[in-house]
């Protein structure tokens, strides 16, 4: 018997929203990838990008827990000698709320061509607006939020 793959152009790709507030960043960041590999379709292949898309609303509420908001540091270099910078997780949420979420996703994808490919499927946004009301996204189910 013969095994069939989805050729990649042929890949039914949905659209889907993910409210952040109340979200840990780990477990949101985790379910995350898995929709944009695929992962959580029967047609999976680890070798064909049959994921979908993802929509990131409310990036500034997300979770951290424990203490990581004053103890997490997050690098960037220039590409100079000495350009390295560091932030607290507190300030880069100030000041860029979209790059935890980016981050931990970045992170959770494989480290090829097909992961950077798997990325710009995700669209982080810091309000409950975003422009892609036209893909008509639907809700993904997330398993629970934090009492808080």
């Amino acid at each position: 018997m013969a095994t069939t793959f989805v050729i990649e152009n042929e890949a039914q790709r949905a659209w889907h929203v993910v409210d952040a507030e109340g979200q840990v960043l780990g477990r949101l960041a985790s379910r995350i990838a898995t929709v944009l590999t695929g992962k959580d379709k029967p047609t999976y292949a680890p070798f064909v990008d049959t994921g979908d898309h993802v929509v990131v609303i409310n990036a500034e509420k997300i979770v951290l827990t424990g203490n990581k908001d004053e103890t997490k540091v997050y690098y960037r270099h220039s590409g100079y000698p000495g350009g390295i910078r560091a932030s607290r997780a507190e300030e880069v949420r100030a000041k860029h709320p979209e790059r935890l979420i980016e981050g931990a996703v970045r992170g959770m994808l494989p480290k090829n061509r097909m992961g950077r490919a798997q990325f710009k499927k995700l669209k982080v946004y810091r309000g409950s607006e975003h422009p892609h009301q036209a893909q008509q996204p639907t809700p993904l189910a997330m398993k629970t939020r934090v009492p808080r």
